[in-house]
């Protein structure tokens, strides 16, 4: 696995915020920065990181293409517009925002378009976000000997996706859990309470550190600076195995999940 296993998601942040929270992560010592064209963020985190200081080398920059670029020369040209606000000559991986396997442009198109882009070295290494097991499959033939880095998927204590989380651990496939957090839920979660009381951790902590312990990356945001330097501690936070049992329960399948494009979802396993 080259994903690394802790970094920072920017999702809804925006303008000034964004500004602030890259740079507060960095000097905290995040070293993973995931954004997406869609974000409308790439300018912001490329400013910070110019002047941050940290090395280039030192930091793993994640970007998305969104739908509008499907097209194999939207696609291309669209990364090479990321770069520029990025300001950066390369990303560390490039994913497929969404699937939206009854759009106009077959996922033959663009996942060869970004193997292409990965060959021109627009990109070290690409992968998908939010594909189920048949995406996962039809990308795998398209793609050839070319690895899929990791697809990224919804997944928190309500939403475990455990039939595409099995095909991923038998296949050799890594996933990136997003919304790990649940948008905050998991903060009010009696369980997840107590088990933080026992650990003497936060609710969050222990929910990135359930993640973490089922051999996931995970990518928490917050805009607050104290929020971030404590999910970093979830990476030394060990639960035990009734802790991960009673996480377990609290599974609510479907009715949990909170990114649900009617336009761009698959066929959820």
């Amino acid at each position: 696995m080259t994903v690394p296993a802790f970094g920072l998601g920017t999702f809804r942040l925006k303008d000034d915020v964004v500004r602030r929270v890259v740079a507060d992560a960095l000097e905290l010592g995040y070293r993973a920065i995931d954004t997406a064209q869609g974000y409308d963020n790439e300018a912001e985190i490329g400013e910070v990181l110019s002047q941050s200081g940290v090395p280039r080398e030192q930091v793993y920059l994640t970007t998305k293409i969104k739908p509008a670029n499907y097209r194999r020369e939207a696609l291309l040209d669209s990364l090479r517009q990321s770069l520029e606000k990025l300001r950066v000559e390369q990303v560390d991986l490039t994913l497929i925002h969404w699937p939206v396997p009854r759009g106009e442009v077959r996922p033959e198109e663009y996942l060869s378009a970004l193997a292409e882009a990965r060959e021109a070295g627009l990109t070290r290494e690409i992968g998908v976000s939010n594909f189920n097991i048949a995406g996962l499959k039809q990308a795998r033939e398209v793609l050839g000997g070319v690895p899929i880095a990791t697809n990224q998927v919804e997944i928190h204590p309500y939403l475990q996706n455990r039939t595409l989380v099995e095909f991923a651990r038998q296949e050799g496939l890594h996933l990136t859990s997003y919304m790990t957090l649940a948008v905050g839920k998991v903060m009010g979660d009696e369980v997840l309470q107590d088990i933080a009381r026992a650990h003497n951790a936060t609710p969050a902590q222990v929910a990135l550190a359930w993640a973490l312990g089922q051999g996931h990356s995970v990518i928490p945001s917050s805009t607050k600076r104290e929020n971030l330097a404590s999910n970093l501690q979830a990476q030394t936070l060990r639960l035990t195995a009734e802790d991960m049992a009673r996480i377990a329960a609290l599974e609510q399948g479907e009715a949990a999940r909170i990114a649900n494009p009617p336009q761009a979802r698959p066929d959820w396993d």
